[in-house]
């Protein structure tokens, strides 16, 4: 039970199109995260494929079933909200189990499903509590045992951390991804943190203005990014990007503002052309402070900025031209106005044409 499919859906709102011949296929227990800016249509296609919203063309299929016309309570899923939508005079065990008494579930079975909620979430010791006697955390645990009492095959989670505060958004977070090992169901996920969407997904659709414009794995969405887009809008600190253009009928060399970068050894998906202008993305922890060994490329800056992150350090100076990120360890001694050597593999970087943004 579980699998979902979107074929060629169009959303739109009068005259603007949020989503145009979108399709998106979804196995059975995948953890899906839609990611994206706000307004780039991820809560939109959330709420086609749970029936809030109509569509103007294609199909959603849930459980090998045809479900584009049926009502919410028909398609077989959870859902989540941002906001809790408890009933503030219900007790906890009252709220879990409101759906299931006005659906007409026998006693037994909804006592039963709310036990086993209770014991996934936790909630044991805060059954008989008000809303207003819990946390947010712990009310956002009541929202999400409240969908899953229904006992279905698909659970759909709408930013369900964005009202917490950034603690309670780890804790959860962490809570979220056990229930999902835990109980093995479909599950789709929207945010707009590129954390959650990292430590939680199976699989990560990053969406542009209605367009998915990568899906793939956490690793393969932060390590090779599809186009500039993805790779500017993953990473915190972000992606540091180098205009140049390509010399070489292999791509043998980088040549920017300044210098060039050896390529000879960038897995290029296929022969780039000489001249090409490109973009060269290369991530702040693949930067490291010291003279280049060997087979790298190296620079020196002046440092004008220090962030002490705890763990970590980030330096800011510049290369060719532009301001550059690097992630130092968190015991580093450079001050601003210091000037370091650094150096980075190119066979670790990111190259996107710079006129398409598509990635080499």
């Amino acid at each position: 039970m579980g699998a979902v499919s979107v074929r060629d859906l169009a959303i739109g709102f009068g005259d603007v199109s949020v989503i145009n011949n979108l399709s998106l296929e979804i196995t059975e227990g995948e953890f899906i995260v839609l990611l994206g800016p706000s307004g780039c249509g991820k809560s939109t296609l959330l709420n086609a494929i749970a029936g809030l919203i109509d569509i103007k063309q294609g199909q959603v299929w849930i459980d090998s079933k045809n479900v584009t016309w049926a009502e919410p309570k028909d398609r077989g899923i959870g859902m989540v909200f941002q906001s809790y939508s408890l009933y503030p005079r219900m007790s906890v065990e009252q709220n879990l189990s409101f759906g299931l008494r006005i659906a007409g579930t026998p006693k037994d079975e909804i006592a039963a499903r709310v036990a086993k909620a209770s014991k996934l979430l936790q909630l044991d010791p805060l059954l008989k509590r008000k809303p207003s006697e819990l946390s947010g955390g712990q009310r956002q645990r009541v929202a999400i045992g409240r969908a899953l009492v229904r006992n279905v095959g698909v659970f759909l989670f709408d930013e369900p951390l964005s009202n917490l505060d950034a603690k309670l958004r780890n804790e959860l977070r962490v809570e979220i991804k056990k229930l999902h090992q835990d109980i093995g169901n479909t599950m789709i996920y929207v945010t707009h943190d590129q954390i959650e969407a990292l430590t939680l997904a199976d699989r990560i659709a990053v969406m542009k203005s209605g367009v998915i414009q990568q899906l793939a794995s956490p690793h393969d969405i932060y390590h090779f990014p599809a186009n500039l887009f993805v790779a500017g809008f993953i990473g915190s600190p972000g992606m540091n990007f180098i205009s140049g253009a390509l010399r070489g009928s292999q791509g043998v060399a980088c040549d920017y503002d300044g210098g060039s970068v050896d390529m000879s050894r960038y897995p290029f998906a296929r022969p780039p052309a000489e001249g090409t202008r490109v973009t060269l993305g290369v991530r702040p922890e693949h930067i490291d402070l010291g003279d280049a060994p060997a087979g790298a490329h190296g620079a020196r800056g002046i440092v004008s900025i220090v962030e002490p992150m705890g763990a970590e350090t980030i330096l800011w100076t510049t290369f060719a031209g532009k301001s550059m990120t690097i992630r130092a360890d968190g015991d580093s001694t450079v001050k601003v106005g210091d000037e370091i050597a650094f150096w980075f593999d190119a066979a670790r970087a990111s190259v996107f044409d710079a006129t398409s943004g598509e990635r080499l």
